[in-house]
């Protein structure tokens, strides 16, 4: 079990200079709307043993310089249970971060919706998932943090509904609470750590280096231009200054066949995903998981800082992209649209994974839907082609018409085995179909399939590493 700050305390742990968010009153009945026997006695020694009037705190602070508005859920009030008056703090909170452009941050530890009050307490979930659907669509981000217990409506609303997902060490973790989980439950399944992976949250964070991931997301997420955070910006500043692109390869640079150009792309001495990551950005985040409850390591998405600006990134690291990849990919396309933030997309893949588990978690329709996102995107993406481009698997991590190719890559419709074992050709034909499906760099290039080196753009690939 993690530790149990109260909800001042925690915000003293991320936060300064903490102010208040004024609530709204509410004049309830004698033992609330259901004249539940007992319930007003019960608040008023939540109060006393607390020193807090509801179970949530809210109000606005800075994080590592950042402004925002925080969500503190004090458990020790009832449980840290949702019933109308915590709708009424919630609301008011959410109102006020649209109001003044800030960044929410639920810092959650609760049971769920308050008993005493029955349905009109189950029905704040509706209340703030109408709250965090408008702050969404008014291009703030939401990142909570899981404290110990996170579970029912809050899980499912506050937590499981940001953004992005950190949660504390050994956190409880459900949508089922500890009482109310079958008889022979695994625990284990209910924790921060489970969460994360299956693909429900995007990372284990220790309370003492809370404050500075935090500080972190919310500068790469609120301040995606570098500015000052102090919410007087729009949220929707597309980051199109120009950057410098690779500079045109001469021959000797690039593969002499279409074999010469797999032979590279498959090398285990080219430089990976990775090595572009920390050459292109001087600090990152990541985050991890499709919330379908898969993830997949060889797909790295997250947001990083290039030049003082955020920009996110989504990079194949070279094995067959499961579909919690493409799923995840997805998701982090969508959220850098939704925030105003450019995507820098690295392709590398033999292609999508094609065994029988990858159909039955849907591969098909992830990449499909990566395909569409992609297209719709109004956020710049770039795409650069670091290793092998097998067919549709890597074709959906690719910018239309903004693609660009290192020379350890090739882009091919198959790969050229399979190419030769379609058309019925023995293994010494395979190196001739790699030439004859003109895969390579400069064959692209004059293909018209990426784009030529040199020129503007937004955010272009990142610099090639030494190998």
């Amino acid at each position: 079990m993690a530790e149990r700050l109260t909800a001042r305390e925690v915000v003293a742990l991320l936060a300064d200079d903490f102010r208040e968010i004024p609530y709204p009153e509410r004049q309830s009945k004698p033992d609330g709307p259901l004249a539940w026997q007992g319930y007003d006695a019960s608040r008023a020694r939540a109060a006393e043993r607390t020193g807090e009037g509801e179970s949530v705190v809210c109000g606005t602070a800075r994080v590592e310089g950042t402004r925002a508005v925080l969500i503190a859920f004090e458990f020790g009030f009832l449980g840290g249970s949702l019933g109308e008056r915590t709708g009424d703090r919630l609301e008011a909170a959410y109102s006020y971060a649209r109001e003044h452009r800030l960044p929410v941050v639920p810092l959650v530890a609760t049971g769920g919706s308050r008993m005493q009050e029955g349905m009109l307490a189950l029905s704040q979930l509706q209340r703030v998932a109408r709250q965090s659907a408008l702050t969404r669509a008014a291009g703030l981000p939401q990142i909570a943090v899981l404290r110990d217990p996170t579970t029912g409506g809050g899980w499912a609303t506050l937590g499981a509904g940001a953004d992005v997902v950190l949660a504390l060490p050994g956190a409880q973790v459900g949508f089922a609470g500890s009482r109310v989980r079958p008889a022979d439950a695994d625990p284990t399944a209910y924790t921060a750590e489970a969460q994360v992976a299956a693909g429900a949250a995007d990372a284990v964070v220790r309370p003492r280096e809370l404050r500075e991931t935090l500080g972190l997301w919310l500068r790469l997420l609120a301040r995606p231009s570098g500015g000052t955070g102090d919410g007087t910006a729009d949220g929707r500043t597309l980051d199109t200054a120009p950057a410098p692109v690779p500079a045109p390869l001469g021959p000797a640079d690039l593969p002499a066949t279409g074999w010469d150009a797999v032979r590279r792309a498959r090398s285990p001495e080219r430089p990976r995903a990775q090595a572009y990551l920390d050459a292109y950005f001087t600090h990152r985040a990541a985050v991890s998981g499709d919330r379908c409850g898969g993830t997949d390591p060889g797909m790295l998405c997250g947001f990083g800082e290039h030049g003082g600006r955020t920009a996110a990134y989504a990079a194949q690291t070279g094995t067959a992209t499961r579909p919690a990849g493409y799923r995840t990919a997805t998701r982090l396309i969508r959220l850098a649209d939704r925030l105003g933030i450019p995507v820098l997309t690295l392709v590398d893949t033999p292609g999508a994974a094609n065994d029988a588990e990858a159909e039955r978690q849907g591969v098909g329709a992830a990449v499909a839907d990566l395909f569409t996102t992609v297209a719709s995107a109004r956020t710049p993406i770039t795409s650069l082609l670091i290793g092998e481009g097998g067919s549709g698997g890597a074709l959906a991590l690719a910018a239309p018409g903004n693609t660009y190719a290192t020379p350890d890559s090739y882009f091919s419709v198959i790969a050229p085995e399979l190419a030769a074992a379609i058309l019925k050709r023995p293994s010494e034909e395979v190196e001739a179909t790699a030439d004859q499906l003109r895969i390579r760099p400069q064959d692209l290039v004059e293909l018209g399939v990426i784009a030529p080196p040199g020129g503007r753009n937004p955010h272009s690939a990142a610099p090639r590493p030494a190998p």
